[in-house]
């Protein structure tokens, strides 16, 4: 029996790291939406390995370890054969609207990537439809294994890339074989090993057609369209892949004025996730005259050799205009350690910018670092790294970004020296959304603050960009003078600043309408501003740390347009990614419909001494609201701690390495907690909606801690609820097995389809109402699943 546990464990590390590696790849090979779009329905092959067992009872009924082992290799062998057929398949997402040949290739893609998930879900399915009374132990190893499979992800990617992270996957499912085969056949077991040994070599000498093939419409594809254009160097880490790109046609200036009449210098490239793509200048900053014609140079001329703080330089051109303005201190806040060292690499030697002594950098999330910094800056400059199409095309929309919240601003604010000033470059867009939002969110954090916003805010605009600053002190009449100055000579429209006139506004780059003005007029006035955003086409209220979807603007009043739209703008799925999450809860809830149904339909007829209708309803109440709460809790603790921890990847592995790890200790024990499993439910339903208040207090307390200490209290934080979340399931299944099991695959599967149902429905409350509403959802499910249980045991 140890065996079978063992394997449970590797198949179930496998099963993991696959998924995650595959949002992963396709978030670089497509875009994140698309990533949490064909993950999500592929996931839907575990709900359909409940359905199979219902119908084919016998092949649960096989001898369990041998059927377990060819489970596995079937794991393995679709897993890396849907990878290979995935990256041949020539889908293009910004086809799909008008092409209808693109729909077949999606489909493609779907049944591809749920076949593996289908042989792990028929695995574990079976083991638990044999063996019921240990399902405590199946679980809990299930789950122990997943979280294994998290820290894996860590290791995974830097070492062996995205396809060979896939193949490690596969060897981990292959180990399972071997382990499920070494107590049934030697022979079995020897053939194993050997396939474990081509996965091995597949995996040390990676064959290139393996490489992730990624969309033409992406920066880095672009830029390597041109003849002279070369891929200099390539690094993977656990949340990114970075591409170091040479191209002597390559010149990137946001907002650049048409008054500078000179060449730009040599420039390389830093792509990451092959999009947003960032100049390396090849120049010194002294040699650097064109940053002086860029609009986020105007807070050195508002501020002359200021102190500087630059959140996310990328590729250092906002540290390069700093150090060209005489800058005397400059701290570089990057997140991304493989971006600092594409730029120690590949800056011209001599004239690095992360090297100045100048500059110190700082390898860690924006917010982390000013929540432990008693430094004041007289510049705080947050740089603009994210591409004009992709922010354009909706891609970001379904991504958090907590560096353009209420809350953050408020930390940029009381960050700034007397005088200092936060300077906010975004890209223009229309009709305008992100900069709108950009206004909204500044307006509030200091309304927050008990500062008057009016009083305190500046904005200009070139051709392709609005650039906001705050002042910390109110806005005197010399600076309004150096603005004025300033966009005289560079061509340059001023937006807003206090007293500003009409014959101030619209005088290089014309519009129609001032329509930027009037954001700014009405999102200034308490009286106008409910009306204003209420009736904008799109919602550009202030995001917060509970609500941090910055480049969400989707509103229901849009639904018609974008539906009429679809096939005739050139981006993936209209540019509005929610959609995209309507569509996928509308057929997640159907294919899940057919998966529930069709065991009812042919392969659980009611008979003598089979299951009632009232007992199949509580099974199926029961089993989807463990489902929909697990998923409900996971996933917005996942997100919400990305702000707790400031590292995407050290929220999502230890996040979820402590929930599925507790979690499965939770199962192990669950046999001992029989007669405790309303009240371990209804503790859970309450601790669940109570953590908002505790993650809001959390965070806003401790974010100042060094990062182990974080990461040890968000571990001590996850573990007694994670612990809880473990012991209804294996309860439930055991209870089950003892009363009707006939019903125990279909359980599983009624808990893989609410799970995928759930994973759907938590991204649409957390980008409406945010993720505290997620919890207080997960508390709900889980009410209805004791009320599930206590209406079980008035009704045997």
């Amino acid at each position: 029996m140890s065996l079978i546990y063992a394997g449970i464990l590797l198949l179930s590390s496998a099963i993991l790291l696959f998924e995650i590696t595959l949002t992963r790849v396709f978030s670089v090979a497509q875009w994140y939406h698309f990533a949490f779009m064909v993950v999500s329905l592929a996931l839907l092959g575990f709900g359909a390995s409940g359905s199979l067992l219902c119908l084919f009872p016998g092949v649960a009924r096989r001898r369990l370890a041998p059927l377990l082992a060819s489970l596995s290799l079937g794991f393995v062998v679709s897993c890396l054969g849907g990878y290979i057929l995935i990256n041949l398949i020539p889908f293009d997402s910004f086809r799909v609207g008008w092409e209808s040949r693109q729909l077949l290739y999606l489909i493609a893609y779907y049944v591809s990537l749920a076949i593996p998930f289908l042989f792990g879900g028929l695995a574990l399915g079976a083991a638990l439809s044999q063996m019921p009374g240990l399902a405590g132990k199946l679980y809990g190893f299930n789950l122990i294994g997943s979280g294994l499979g998290c820290l894996l992800v860590l290791i995974g990617p830097p070492l062996f890339g995205g396809a060979g992270t896939v193949i490690l996957a596969c060897l981990l499912g292959m180990a399972a074989a071997f382990v499920f085969w070494l107590g049934y056949s030697k022979t079995l077991s020897a053939l194993a090993l050997i396939l474990a040994a081509g996965l091995v070599s597949l995996l040390l000498y990676l064959p290139a057609g393996l490489e992730i093939k990624m969309s033409p419409y992406k920066d880095l594809r672009q830029v390597l369209r041109q003849p002279a254009a070369k891929t200099l160097w390539t690094r993977w880490n656990a949340f990114s892949r970075v591409d170091v790109v040479a191209d002597s046609a390559l010149h990137v200036a946001p907002g650049l004025s048409f008054a500078y009449r000179e060449a730009l210098p040599p420039q390389i490239g830093i792509a990451v996730d092959g999009e947003n793509l960032s100049p390396v200048s090849q120049i010194s900053a002294q040699e650097a005259s064109f940053t002086e014609y860029l609009p986020s140079a105007l807070a050195y001329y508002l501020s002359p050799a200021p102190t500087t703080l630059i959140i996310e330089p990328q590729g250092g051109l906002d540290v390069l205009t700093a150090l060209h303005h005489h800058s005397p201190s400059v701290v570089a806040v990057v997140s991304n350690p493989l971006v600092v060292k594409a730029v120690e690499r590949y800056g011209e030697e001599g004239r690095e910018v992360f090297a100045d002594p100048r500059v110190r950098v700082a390898v860690e999330g924006a917010r982390s670092y000013l929540s432990r910094s008693p430094e004041l800056f007289d510049v705080v400059q947050l740089s603009l790294t994210d591409s004009f199409k992709v922010v354009a095309a909706g891609s970001y929309s379904l991504s958090e970004n907590f560096l353009y919240t209420v809350e953050a601003f408020k930390q940029y604010y009381q960050h700034l020296a007397p005088d200092g000033f936060l300077s906010v470059t975004r890209w223009i867009q229309v009709p305008p959304s992100q900069e709108t939002r950009l206004v909204s969110v500044a307006v509030a954090a200091l309304e927050e603050l008990g500062v008057e916003a009016g009083a305190h805010i500046m904005a200009i605009r070139s051709f392709q960009t609005i650039t906001l600053l705050v002042k910390q002190s109110p806005v005197s009449p010399e600076d309004i003078a150096v603005v004025k100055d300033f966009c005289r000579q560079r061509q340059f429209d001023m937006v807003y600043f206090p007293g500003i006139a009409p014959g101030d506004l619209n005088r290089y780059n014309v519009l129609p309408e001032e329509v930027y003005y009037q954001a700014f007029v009405n999102l200034l006035s308490p009286a106008e501003r409910a009306d204003f955003l209420q009736g904008y086409p799109y919602d550009v209220s202030a995001t917060s740390d509970d609500r941090p979807f910055f480049f969400h603007f989707f509103k229901w009043d849009q639904a018609p347009e974008v539906l009429r739209n679809l096939g005739k703008t050139w981006q993936p799925f209209g540019g509005l990614g929610f959609l995209i999450v309507v569509a996928l809860l509308a057929i997640a809830i159907i294919t899940s419909a057919v998966f529930i149904l069709l065991p009812l339909a042919f392969g659980l007829k009611p008979g003598p001494g089979g299951a009632g209708r009232q007992v199949r309803w509580r099974v199926f109440a029961y089993f989807a609201a463990l489902g929909i709460g697990f998923l409900f809790i996971e996933i917005p603790l996942m997100q919400r701690f990305i702000g707790f921890l400031d590292q995407p990847t050290y929220s999502f592995a230890i996040v979820l390495f402590t929930i599925l790890v507790c979690s499965g200790l939770g199962s192990l024990v669950s046999g001992r907690l029989a007669g405790a499993l309303p009240q371990a439910i209804l503790a859970l339903a309450i601790v669940a909606a109570l953590y908002p208040l505790l993650i809001s207090a959390l965070v806003e307390a401790l974010l100042g801690l060094a990062l182990p200490f974080r990461l040890l209290l968000a571990i001590a934080v996850l573990a007694p609820l994670s612990f809880l979340m473990g012991i209804p399931f294996p309860s439930g299944v055991r209870i089950v097995g003892n009363r009707a099991p006939e019903l125990v695959a279909w359980a599983w599967g009624i808990n893989g389809c609410a799970s995928v149902i759930s994973s759907v429905l938590a991204m649409m409350i957390a980008l409406s109402w945010g993720f505290s509403w997620v919890l207080v959802g997960a508390g709900s499910a889980y009410g209805l699943g004791l009320a599930a249980i206590y209406t079980w045991a008035r009704q045997p």
